[in-house]
């Protein structure tokens, strides 16, 4: 289940560059750095909905991260490719000249709503021809799985996706075999 999540999540991640149907067109940087952003640092829907200009730091190349649900807020860094991507919406959200704090607008120029984020998910995921419709939540478990193959242990994924419970956290390590590799060497 976690390969398949990881797999769906990339696959998504991949047509924001290729799909040609109008709507996705016309948001597909936006798009791709929303997707790219939830993904890697296992924003909730609301969370990335919400998310201010001034919580994404290109020149210190961290993202400050406001959890809901009363999780711990964290800091992380943005990876090369995040920062790109960032880049590139900062250019097209100038363009548009919204009035909004918003990181994430409409083409009406106002936050972005969390049922457009559900909206745009289910077209990719269509069109990537993917087994199910993905939904904005898949992403932060995608993160959360893709971590724990990566090794990263269940305390530090903890710290990462701002659980305050490590009981919501034990769902990503407790499935993976990796974690006993090192064991009896």
């Amino acid at each position: 289940m976690a390969a398949n999540l990881v797999d769906s999540a990339s696959r998504a991640l991949s047509l924001c560059r290729k799909i040609d149907l109008r709507y996705v067109k016309a948001n597909e940087v936006r798009d791709r750095c929303l997707l790219l952003l939830m993904f890697r640092h296992g924003l909730r829907v609301s969370e990335a909905c919400r998310m201010k200009l001034d919580e994404v730091d290109t020149e210190s190349r961290v993202l400050h991260v406001a959890r809901l649900k009363g999780g711990l807020s964290t800091t992380q860094p943005l990876r090369g490719d995040e920062l790109r991507a960032v880049s590139a919406w900062l250019k097209e959200r100038a363009r548009m000249k919204p009035t909004v704090k918003a990181f994430f607008v409409s083409e009406q120029r106002k936050p972005l709503h969390r049922s457009t984020v559900n909206l745009l998910l289910r077209k990719y995921s269509a069109a990537a021809s993917l087994p199910l419709l993905a939904h904005p939540h898949m992403l932060r478990h995608a993160c959360g799985f893709a971590l724990a193959d990566q090794g990263a242990d269940t305390r530090l994924i903890q710290d990462y996706l701002g659980h305050r419970n490590i009981q919501h956290t034990v769902k990503y390590t407790a499935t993976n075999p990796a974690r006993f590799e090192k064991l009896w060497r």
